[in-house]
């Protein structure tokens, strides 16, 4: 019996610490970790949210980007990290929902390893090509393509590219030569440059060198028009029926964090998301800002892991 006491004692003495800790929460300066590099979309709208977080919450809030193996690396970070919320995940669509598809192992498991936090939003992807590519539509992009087997490629940054790209490819039956890349602003360099024909990105570093000119976009990879490029069609009304890609991003804490500290970021998580002022600054990325319960992103998450894997299949896509 005193074997039995000393355990129950010992375990109410961790939960009297967990509860003691999140009383006092935050008590150090909390990292935000972003799959992806600087510059890039997700990067972005991480420093916005961080800025805010910290205010609200008297502590630094750092953004660290952990780029490499579709999201992997970053995620598998957070996965093993304390679960004390000092560590936060911004996760996408390409850790949460494709990498365990487009990898052929991963070291976490998305449904899992991990305690939803708040949803960020979602955005579409912009197919942007080079200029001397003689296209003005998808129709025209796919005869010219077929017209020059082996001689176009496309770059991609992150799991929707590549979905995109391959779905594109593989439905079109076209010769393209996939060029991956670990984030998007190095990938967008690289078609500016003319050193790659095309890439499917998110607005926050497309949608400028749609603006001016320097690249061409052709569609979008919603259903619905995007608000941002209404001149823009749909990968669907453009031929590649059916598709809708919704790329997303939400918060989420290493599995285990209590369950006030949890209650606290995600209340602060959505005053902060639902503000019209932060709203406009997301959305000056392209990026439709909204938040949600715990609950909902966990709902979400299990939802999407079923979407994308049937998606990767559907493009023929093998892992590496």
């Amino acid at each position: 019996m005193t074997v039995v006491f000393r355990a129950l004692a010992l375990l109410c003495a961790v939960l009297l610490g967990w509860s003691a800790n999140a009383q006092g929460y935050p008590a150090k300066p909390i990292t935000i970790v972003v799959p992806f590099g600087p510059g890039s979309g997700s990067d972005l709208i991480g420093r916005i949210v961080a800025q805010r977080l910290s205010t609200v919450l008297g502590q630094s809030v750092i953004v660290e980007n952990k780029p490499g193996a579709n999201g992997a690396i970053a995620a598998v970070q957070v996965a093993r990290a304390a679960p004390d919320g000092y560590t936060i995940f911004l996760g996408t669509n390409t850790p949460m929902s494709a990498a365990p598809s487009l990898n052929k192992t991963v070291a976490y498991d998305p449904a899992k390893d991990f305690a939803a936090l708040c949803r960020i939003g979602s955005f579409t992807q912009l197919l942007l090509v080079h200029p001397d590519i003689p296209a003005k539509s998808i129709q025209e992009l796919v005869a010219h393509a077929k017209a020059n087997p082996g001689k176009l490629s496309f770059a991609s940054a992150n799991a929707s590219s590549v979905v995109a790209g391959e779905t594109l490819k593989r439905t079109a039956g076209l010769d393209l030569l996939h060029v991956p890349y670990r984030s998007s602003p190095p990938a967008v360099q690289d078609v500016l440059g003319g050193r790659v024909s095309m890439l499917f990105t998110d607005m926050a570093t497309g949608l400028p060198h749609h603006k001016s000119g320097a690249l061409r976009g052709l569609a979008t990879t919603r259903l619905q028009r995007s608000a941002l490029v209404p001149e823009l069609p749909t990968l669907d009304e453009s031929g590649v029926k059916g598709f809708d890609m919704d790329s997303w991003a939400g918060f989420f804490l290493p599995a285990g964090t209590p369950q006030e500290i949890v209650t606290k970021l995600n209340t602060e998580l959505r005053k902060i998301i639902d503000n019209p002022e932060v709203k406009a600054q997301i959305a000056a990325t392209g990026f439709e800002a909204f938040s949600s319960s715990t609950d909902e992103l966990d709902a979400f998450v299990k939802a999407q892991l079923v979407k994308w894997t049937k998606m990767i299949k559907d493009a023929g896509i093998q892992p590496e």
